[in-house]
Parts: C-alpha cells; sequence; structure tokens
C-alpha cells in the first residue's frame, strides 16, 4: 500500500511489529544502554558518566523522579543506581554532538518544521544564544546581551505584566525554580504553569483536600516492607523502571501486586534485574499477583465497588476491616461515604470496568487481608475528567483502613521529571498559597501579586486569544508536551516573542513567535562554575527527600549559562540594579539562594547544612509523620463523596489513550524501539484489541488516520497502523506527542483543569495517499 511518512526523516514503511514480551530489563535492558552512551559520548566519556549518575558526589539523574535509597553512615550504593532509560538521558544530554551557527546557517525554520521530534533532537546541543527576527527565516547567533536586553524590553512593552506567561518544566533545579518564580512576581504576575498541570495536578487537587498536602505519604523503605501495592494507570517498566526494583524487594519479603492497568505492561508481569544472578540467567521476579485489564476510565467505578465490598465485609464482622480508632480520631466524613457505597449496580460496575465481580472481589480481599498497603499510580488516573474523585476514592479506602501513617502503607503518586515536585514545593505554581506570598514580602522588602495566574491550559487560551503576547519556557517542550497540537502551535506563533532555556532542538523552537529566542543553558551533567567557586544545586525526588546534584562534565560550549544565571541576569536587566533581590549575589553563590529558600519555604529551614548531608534529608509530611491532616479545611483526614463517572463511547468507536513508548521519555524520543511492545524503527501506530479491529473491518497493519471526535468538532491524525494488541476490549492505544493534535483542549479534568489524555473518543478511517 502506497502511503506517506510523516517526515522526510523517517520512513515510517521500515516499522517492524513483533510479539509483546512478558517481561523488562534483563542484559538487553544493559546492553542497550551501553550502546546508546558509546553511539552519543564515546566509551571513556560513558563511563567516567554513567559511574556519578545518582551517586552522592555525582549528579541527580536527568529523567525521572524515583528516589534513591538512604544508605546507612559509610555504607555506598550501587554502583550502576541507574536504569535503562536513566542511561538514555544522560547519553542525549552528555552526547558529542552540536547543533551551532552552521546547523541553523543550512537548515530555515521552515524545514525543521517538518522534521520529526526524534531528529530535532538527535542533532546535538546546542551551543549559543540564536534569534529568529521577525519575518527572519534562520535562526541567527545573537549575544546574551543583547538576547536580555531583547527580552526584557519586550516585557517592559506590555500594557500589563499578566500579558506573560513563564513555563516551567520538571528539570529545573530548586535554585533556579525559586529564582524564577522570585523574577515573575517581582515582575508583577503569577502566570506560572508549569508540566505537572499536565500530569500530576489531579493527585495534588485530590491530596491537598483530602489529607491536606498534595504529596505521597510513603518513602521507598515503606514500598519495601509493605504487604500489599496497588500499582493503578502505571508503566513503570518504561516510565521509572528503578521502581521495578523496589518491587522486586517487596515481593521478596512477601508482599503481593496488584497491577490495574488496561496494557498488560511487561514490567508488571515479571523483572529480571541485571544486577543479581537471577535477572541475568533466570527466569526474573514474577511481580503482578492479580492483572486486572481495565477497561480505560473504570478506576472509580472498581474503587467503589472495592470500598462497597469492604463495608459489607465490615458490616458482617465488625472491626476486622475499618480503623475505627483512627477514622474517629483523625478523619472526617466516613458516614457519609460508607451511606453513598451501601448500594452497588454489579451490572454497571462492570460495564464501566470491563472486570469481572469475581475479580474484583479477589482484589478486594486482599486490601482486606493486609496490614500495610500501598496504593501506586500515574497518569492512568490523573488525566481523566473524573481524575480527582477516582483519586479520592482511593484515598477513601487508605483512610477506612488506617493505612496513611503507617509504616509499609500510604499514598504513592509516582512523579515523572526528575525535579518536578521540588519546582512547585520552591514555589512555581499559579496559585501559590497565601503563606508562602507573605513569606516573600517580608523575606526580600518587596510586594508580589496576589492574583492567581493562568495554568498550562488557560495559557493556551490566552495566547490563542491575543492576551497572552510573551512566551517564556524554562526548559521541557511546551509544543509536543501540550494537548491540541495544532492549536497549540497557533497560540505560540500569535506571541510577539517566545523564548526557550534549552539544552537541545525541539519541536517548540520551531513554532516560533513573531520573534523567537534559544537560550542554551547546561544540563545536570555539566560543571557549573561561577565567581565563588564550583556550584551544586538541589532536587527533591518523588516522595520528598531534597539532596544535591553535582555536575562534573566540561560544558558543550564555553557560552553556555546555567538556569540560574540566565534567571539572575534577565532580573537585574528588567527589574534593575537597584531591585530589593540581591540578584547579582544570587549567580555568584548559589549558597546565597539557599539561605532564602530556608527562610521562605516551609520544611526548609537550615538548608544549606541539610542539604550538605550524604543524603540530603526528607521534607515534612504530617499525615506521613504523625497521622495529623493539619492543612486540610478541618484539621482531618477528609472522606469524599463522589457520584459514578466513566466514558461512554459511541457504537464503531474507540476510547483511545496517549502513552510513551519505551524509548522515550516525556517529549524527548531516544529512538524508534519499543521493544516491549515489539514495535521497531517507527512511531505512527495504534494499538487495538484484534476482535475491535475485526469488528470495524479493519486489517492488521492496515494504514488508517485516527479521527476524534469533541463538542467542538473533529481532530485528525493521520497514517497511523493499526496493530493487534491484547489491550481492553473497546480500548486503543497510541503514542505521545504524535497522538497530542487528538486531544481537545477544552477536553480536562474536573477542579484540576488538566488534559484528558487518556479517554479520547476516536473513530478509526481508512487513509488515502494524497
Amino acid at each position: 500500500m502506497t502511503r506517506e511518512a510523516p517526515a522526510n526523516d523517517v520512513d515510517e514503511a521500515d516499522l517492524e511489529v513483533g510479539k509483546p514480551k512478558t517481561w523488562a530489563a534483563g542484559i538487553p535492558g544493559v546492553a542497550v544502554s551501553l550502546a546508546r552512551g558509546v553511539e552519543q559520548m564515546g566509551v571513556g566519556r560513558t563511563a567516567r558518566t554513567l559511574r556519578l549518575l545518582n551517586q552522592r558526589s555525582g549528579f541527580d539523574c536527568p529523567g525521572c523522579a524515583w528516589p534513591e535509597p538512604r544508605q546507612a553512615d559509610g555504607e555506598k550504593r550501587k554502583l550502576a543506581e541507574f536504569c535503562e532509560n536513566g542511561a538514555k538521558a544522560v547519553a542525549e544530554e552528555a552526547t558529542k554532538r552540536r547543533a551551532g551557527r552552521e546547523f541553523f546557517a543550512a537548515h530555515p525554520v521552515s524545514e525543521l518544521a517538518e522534521r520529526t521530534d526524534y531528529w530535532l533532537g538527535q542533532q546535538g546541543r546546542l551551543t549559543e544564544p540564536f534569534v529568529l527576527c521577525a519575518g527572519g527565516t534562520h535562526y541567527e547567533p545573537i549575544s546574551w546581551d543583547e538576547a536580555f536586553e531583547l527580552v526584557a524590553g519586550e516585557l517592559r512593552g506590555l500594557a500589563s505584566p499578566d500579558e506573560a506567561i513563564f513555563y516551567t518544566s520538571g528539570r529545573t533545579s530548586n535554585e533556579a525554580a525559586f529564582a524564577y518564580q522570585l523574577l515573575v512576581r517581582s515582575f508583577g504576575t503569577n502566570n506560572l504553569p508549569d508540566c505537572s498541570n499536565m500530569c500530576h495536578e489531579s493527585s495534588g487537587a485530590a491530596l491537598s483536600a483530602a489529607t491536606g498536602i498534595g504529596k505521597g505519604s510513603v518513602t521507598l523503605a515503606d514500598l519495601h516492607h509493605a504487604d500489599l501495592i496497588v500499582v493503578v494507570g502505571q508503566n513503570p517498566g518504561t516510565n521509572h523502571p528503578r521502581m521495578l526494583s523496589a518491587l522486586e524487594e517487596a515481593k521478596a519479603g512477601g508482599a503481593k501486586v496488584v497491577a490495574v492497568n488496561p496494557l498488560p505492561e511487561a514490567g508488571l508481569m515479571r523483572f529480571k534485574n541485571p544486577q543479581n544472578v537471577r535477572g541475568v540467567v533466570g527466569k526474573g521476579s514474577p511481580l503482578a499477583d492479580e492483572f486486572a485489564q481495565i477497561r480505560v476510565g473504570g478506576d472509580l467505578a472498581l474503587f467503589q465497588a472495592i470500598g462497597h465490598l469492604l463495608l459489607q465485609w465490615e458490616e458482617s464482622a465488625p472491626g476486622s476491616i475499618v480503623d475505627h480508632e483512627f477514622v474517629a480520631a483523625q478523619t472526617q466524613g466516613f458516614e457519609d461515604w460508607a451511606k453513598h457505597l451501601r448500594e452497588t449496580d454489579w451490572p454497571e460496575t462492570e460495564r464501566a470496568t470491563g472486570l469481572a465481580r469475581e475479580q474484583i472481589e479477589r482484589i478486594a480481599r486482599m486490601i482486606a487481608n493486609s496490614e500495610r498497603t500501598i496504593y501506586c499510580w500515574a497518569m492512568g488516573l490523573t488525566q481523566h475528567k473524573h481524575a480527582v474523585p477516582t483519586i479520592s476514592e482511593i484515598v477513601n479506602l487508605a483512610l477506612a483502613r488506617g493505612m496513611i501513617g503507617r509504616p509499609g502503607a500510604g499514598l504513592c503518586p509516582v512523579r515523572g521529571h526528575s525535579n518536578v515536585q521540588g519546582d512547585r514545593t520552591m514555589g512555581v505554581w499559579e496559585k501559590m498559597p497565601e503563606r508562602f506570598m507573605d513569606s516573600l514580602d517580608r523575606e526580600f522588602g518587596i510586594t508580589v501579586p496576589r492574583r492567581h495566574g493562568w495554568d498550562t491550559v488557560d495559557s493556551i487560551r490566552a495566547m490563542r486569544d491575543g492576551i497572552g503576547k510573551v512566551f517564556f519556557a524554562m526548559g521541557g517542550n511546551f509544543a509536543s508536551a501540550t494537548p491540541d497540537s495544532e492549536r497549540t502551535a497557533q497560540a505560540l506563533r500569535s506571541c510577539s516573542l517566545t523564548v526557550h532555556v534549552s539544552t537541545k532542538l525541539n519541536r517548540s523552537h520551531v513554532v516560533p513567535g513573531r520573534t523567537a529566542l534559544i537560550l542554551p543553558t547546561l544540563g545536570r551533567t555539566e560543571r557549573d562554575e561561577q565567581e565563588s567557586g564550583r556550584q551544586f544545586v538541589t532536587v527533591e525526588d518523588s516522595m520528598s527527600q531534597v539532596h544535591a546534584s553535582r555536575g562534573r562534565l566540561a560544558p558543550a560550549s564555553g557560552h553556555l549559562l546555567s538556569e540560574v544565571a540566565i534567571v539572575c541576569r534577565l532580573a537585574e536587566r528588567l527589574l534593575g540594579p537597584d531591585h530589593a533581590v540581591p540578584w547579582r549575589s544570587f549567580e555568584r553563590d548559589y549558597d546565597l539562594i539557599r539561605d532564602r529558600i530556608a527562610a521562605v519555604v516551609p520544611g526548609c529551614r537550615d538548608y544549606n547544612r541539610r542539604v550538605r548531608e550524604p543524603d540530603g534529608f526528607v521534607l515534612p509530611h504530617p499525615p506521613r509523620d504523625s497521622r495529623q491532616f493539619t492543612g486540610t479545611s478541618t484539621g482531618k483526614g477528609m472522606f469524599t463523596v463522589s457520584g459514578l463517572e466513566y466514558p461512554e463511547v459511541p457504537e464503531g468507536r474507540l476510547l483511545l489513550q496517549t502513552l510513551r513508548s519505551h524509548d522515550q521519555y516525556n517529549t524527548t524520543i531516544y529512538g524508534l524501539s519499543d521493544r516491549y511492545r515489539g514495535i521497531e524503527d517507527g512511531r505512527r501506530v495504534v494499538f487495538v484489541h484484534p476482535d475491535d479491529l475485526a469488528g470495524l473491518g479493519i486489517a492488521d497493519g492496515e494504514i488508517v488516520d485516527l479521527v476524534s471526535e469533541w463538542l467542538d468538532g473533529e481532530r485528525r491524525a493521520p497514517a497511523f497502523r493499526a496493530v493487534c494488541y491484547p489491550t481492553a476490549r473497546g480500548c486503543a492505544a497510541a503514542y505521545f506527542p504524535e497522538a497530542n493534535a487528538l486531544v481537545p483542549l477544552d477536553s480536562v479534568a474536573e477542579k484540576s483543569n488538566t488534559p484528558v489524555s487518556k479517554a479520547i473518543v476516536v473513530r478509526l478511517e481508512a487513509h488515502h495517499h494524497c
């Protein structure tokens, strides 16, 4: 069949489809890690770099936020304290490839816009600042001084600071994030959208209301000592593979694992740990004791049904299920929740979940019998219209069983990017609480704005409507990470200025505003030398542990600035040398930033000393530390009553979710191999159950267009290969960012405003080559 390739650098005709794997990691993971490292960095650089990854004297992984184990005094970490995708992330950043002025002179922006995200990322590290002038065709070199003046002049010319948008990705250090939000608020706006708005914002909304803090309540040690770990809407084998080691250790201690997911994920079936003999020459460790292949969006129905069963069994044997002492002393709303779940419509539950009642009862019995239960979840829960009620229902189960603040038990939203949680702790949020703003005012003698700013979705709407006029991104790849790709691109192009602080070329650079800047920055792996000497930065992992990260490689170019230096120099140019914040001193010595963090950010007292401890320190978490829920509206853990919701799909349609391949991290495409799902040399695939393909009259391997249907019309993503795959019936899956074009901008989760990327109603149409 003749068909067009999606871009001129990857021929999807080479795509090969094999059988999905039933296990993860093993020797292939080691081999791929080393091969990618050598390909990008060379042999010597690979050896020097990987031995420093996630080590106390080295640098934190620029990939996921999974924590490193806390060690006893004098105890060393494993030599290889990283996973395959962590090694790939380092190879991408520490690559010897360069995208300098010769590259940009040879490639007009119009050509770059036709390239795939994979090709763009493979061109190498950016070497100096570049500008695309209004009406220009190519990015051209610009000095740092001219670049800062251009940005400051554009910002000063706005009618209001609220016409500017300041985005942040999850890889920014705590020091850079604190300085960045301070710059933005000193300028006069709270328009601080970040990548959390698109991933775990639903977790934060649910947890803040129910427990008083929008973070998980477990430590890594808790996972090792759990009786039961429920893993929902999550693919740890690809997204945070080091979690598999924690699950393996828990299993060795007798824990059970329940996996709830529409797709069977290899990492949750069996793990071959390459650091032990069983993983190298043996069969590895089976992980999931129960796999519930749930229909997309049916999780709320599942957890309400489990709650119904637990309460039913409690009535039959009072005191056997519910932790009445904890519920009475530390919670509120139990009776209303119990009354709501007294009756359950089982036929509707089975329709919503796609699961048999017998399996739901087995899982509920496992929860009832466990004395230490941990609930883990990720995007499979957070990117739904009813995401917040679903996560609240999980909290209800934990509260009823007294599983918060108990060793080996608790709530574990598994964050993605390496410092996404730390950015939020440092103040990167469009609606920080009043006490944080008061602390900024007192510490710096300034008055920061109180009006809440725009999150990611509202920022796109503002740019689309001509209200948002300057877009500044501290890291990330906004154009590829966001929903409704074409509308987002149009929104960015409508800006008078777009600015991206980046290490490498990405999609956002080729959808520019009328004027566009690329400001190259140091990577996590690189040395950061300032006037006072060599600097280090700090990050917070997904379990609230704050620790140091020290880059050790020579910078990719002598023209790079650190993120802190970029923020401080822009602030001084924009706000003037007499501004109350000592920007120049901050750039010279990051200890001075950390002193101010200690004074402003809750839980960060004595910050400079504590981050110099071998493993840093853990931020306070009242529900975890003392079973206190001081942050809720009542000072109690709050049960939540939610109506049953799940997606309804018209006849002849499927419910599509977006997901990552094993060869990518967020929007960074490392390669074209998703070996766990059997996909090689391509990405434009849609995974569909064979019975659904047959019912739609589509052959396995046929090329189709994906057409999403929404209230405001249709969106089309062309030329995807239909692949028979054992996903849940009625459901489908495709990779992002390719499928982001199908996600409507206004299809968002209630309360969190997170894009609904996991429940897109689509139809499949035969693709016709033009």
